[in-house]
């Protein structure tokens, strides 16, 4: 016999063998987050009049979900849900406030647990959730890499000459005295595509919290709007979305250049609702009731899309009910970890495989800037409560998903199963409310 026919028919199975031995590699995630855009500013949300053909094709070839809430109703505990898995009535960070509430020691973030579970991991963009040299900056909070606005409201300067670079101030000289040169969100979209470049076999997770199209409306372009019989501050918040959505088309070809799209989860939603200029000029929240601030869908429902080559189905939509604090377990069944336990989340990876899920029994929200309002959602039924000692509002969200049509009068029984909820889902913090000296 051949000896070198020998060797190859012999090693031929020990080589099969081998590659079956060989775990798979865990799958990357990217989670991009815009910030104040509503459920009405995307193409494949409804928009006729926003160009977003990258977002448009994340939705062709995934999966978009058309009842996916945020985890407030504005920026810092909306991230606080995302980053913990808490809910706003459970989670550290419940309202706006400067200076800002950080995230403590104890709290465990999604960065944190992937970190852990092998995960490189860079974030890139706006985080809220601590002030320098606090217990709460990404860089301990499990990011490997952080470049951008650590508070939220000098987020809102799109030409800063200062941003921070893990625990480093960071000099943008482009827009010493006034230049103008360097705009924040190009510089924050380039660091992501660099983070992403230098990606090898360990997987990593990416989430990318971009500053627009939150205001101030000031983007360096008005195209490809310039020539629209449009009010100036219409073009430019269109104009910010679809520079936005051109930096996810460059994020996209990036993954698919490196060979990293059949095993890179791709995962894009909105902070909060529209403010009320974009709901008037753009009609950015589309079929919902309300914008950003306020409890109804139109301030905390948000355009949300998952995809993932070959493992989600393409151009398909989902009515399942998701909120930010499901992203961590979601993330931990992903890596292959458990979930910390008590957390509020529910992994809706198997909705993104198309399998049975897991539903919630019920989602809740409360909120401080306006006093003290709260929400909740059951099945189909939603609560709104406007501040302490005011009526609840009880809307049927299948027949009415504007809520024009309160219905607490004729449901008696859906209102005190709300009160319990309302109830029993929020728990005392010893800082919200916030506790204001006398002016």
């Amino acid at each position: 016999m051949n000896r070198r026919h020998f060797v190859s028919t012999a090693a031929a199975p020990l080589a099969a063998s081998l590659a079956q031995a060989q775990p798979a590699r865990k799958p990357n995630i990217i989670f991009i987050l815009a910030d104040d855009l509503g459920y009405g500013d995307l193409g494949c949300y409804g928009s006729k009049e926003i160009h977003t053909p990258a977002v448009d094709q994340l939705a062709a070839e995934g999966l978009r979900f058309t009842q996916a809430y945020a985890g407030s109703t504005v920026c810092a505990p909306s991230r606080c849900t995302l980053m913990t898995g808490f809910h706003t009535g459970h989670c550290r960070v419940r309202g706006n406030i400067e200076p800002q509430i950080p995230l403590r020691e104890s709290d465990v973030t999604v960065a944190e647990l992937l970190k852990r579970a092998g995960y490189r991991t860079g974030m890139f963009g706006k985080w809220g959730l601590g002030e320098p040299y606090s217990t709460g900056i990404p860089s301990r909070k499990g990011f490997d890499e952080f470049f951008g606005y650590l508070d939220q409201t000098h987020a809102h300067n799109y030409w800063t000459d200062t941003l921070w670079e893990n625990q480093t101030q960071v000099w943008l000289q482009g827009n010493f005295g006034g230049q103008n040169k360097q705009y924040s969100h190009d510089v924050i979209a380039q660091r992501g595509l660099e983070f992403l470049e230098k990606s090898g076999d360990q997987p990593f997770f990416l989430y990318l919290p971009y500053t627009i199209p939150h205001s101030r409306w000031d983007p360096p372009s008005l195209e490809p709007y310039a020539k629209e019989d449009w009010p100036d501050q219409k073009k430019k918040i269109a104009a910010m979305i679809t520079r936005m959505d051109t930096d996810i088309g460059k994020l996209m070809a990036t993954l698919k250049r490196k060979g990293l799209d059949e095993n890179t989860l791709v995962i894009f939603a909105s902070d909060n609702g529209p403010v009320p200029v974009s709901a008037k000029l753009l009609k950015s929240g589309g079929p919902l009731r309300g914008v950003k601030r306020d409890m109804y869908d139109g301030g905390i429902r948000v355009p949300f899309i998952a995809r993932w080559t070959g493992r989600i189905k393409p151009g398909a939509a989902s009515d399942h009910v998701i909120a930010f604090w499901d992203l961590l377990p979601t993330a931990c069944e992903l890596a292959g970890v458990p979930s910390p336990a008590g957390i509020d989340g529910i992994s809706y990876l198997p909705t993104l495989l198309g399998k049975p899920q897991k539903q919630h029994e019920h989602l809740y929200w409360e909120f401080y800037e306006r006093g003290f309002t709260q929400a909740a959602r059951m099945g189909d039924w939603k609560a709104v409560r406007n501040g302490p000692g005011k009526p609840l509002e009880i809307f049927n969200l299948r027949g009415d998903p504007g809520e024009q049509h309160e219905l607490a009068a004729s449901h008696p029984e859906i209102v005190a199963r709300m009160e319990q909820i309302i109830k029993t889902a929020h728990t005392p913090s010893d800082i919200w409310p916030v506790k204001r000296p006398p002016a």
